[in-house]
């Protein structure tokens, strides 16, 4: 092996192998059916008639940052339009707008449901299923109907987390 000399690199190909990048699919997909589950439909915890009003605070929000909520001292910066839409289409515009909302300091956002006057005798379906969609919302500081001038019983004010 002491007279062996090595071959020259002449007429080789070098292949290069450029993996392509990985793309984790079935994680995306698992990550976009979470945020599809994540508001759960089988927790009803009260039926709600057409005229109810609806109030939430998580634990630890200040009393005085809910009463300014509560009576609407809040400026608005955007809101939902939820009215004509089925169960389904409701949960995934929600989801969106609760992902894409970002209101500024001293501000809330108003999501519209309706009152739910025209729904059969099990009363008003998305004024109840929003009702159980925000509580389990981990941007949703809390919530209530809004005063009669920016739609009472058919819509509610929201504080998110920044």
């Amino acid at each position: 092996m002491q007279d062996v000399t090595p071959l020259r690199p002449s007429n080789q190909v070098v292949h290069d192998n450029l993996k392509p990048p990985a793309i984790p699919v079935k994680t995306i997909a698992d990550e976009q059916q979470v945020i599809i589950d994540m508001l759960s439909d089988e927790y009803d915890p009260v039926e709600l008639q057409p005229g109810d009003m609806l109030s939430y605070c998580r634990p630890g929000i200040q009393h005085k940052i809910f009463r300014k909520l509560r009576s609407g001292q809040y400026r608005i910066a955007s809101e939902l339009d939820l009215h004509g839409l089925n169960a389904r289409g409701a949960k995934q515009m929600l989801l969106e707008f609760l992902h894409e909302a970002h209101p500024g300091i001293g501000e809330c956002v108003r999501i519209i449901h309706g009152k739910g006057n025209r729904s059969a005798h099990n009363g008003p379906v998305i004024k109840t299923k929003i009702n159980n969609w925000l509580r389990q919302h981990d941007r949703v500081l809390a919530f209530h109907t809004a005063r009669p001038v920016d739609g009472g019983t058919g819509a509610i004010y929201v504080l998110l987390r920044r």
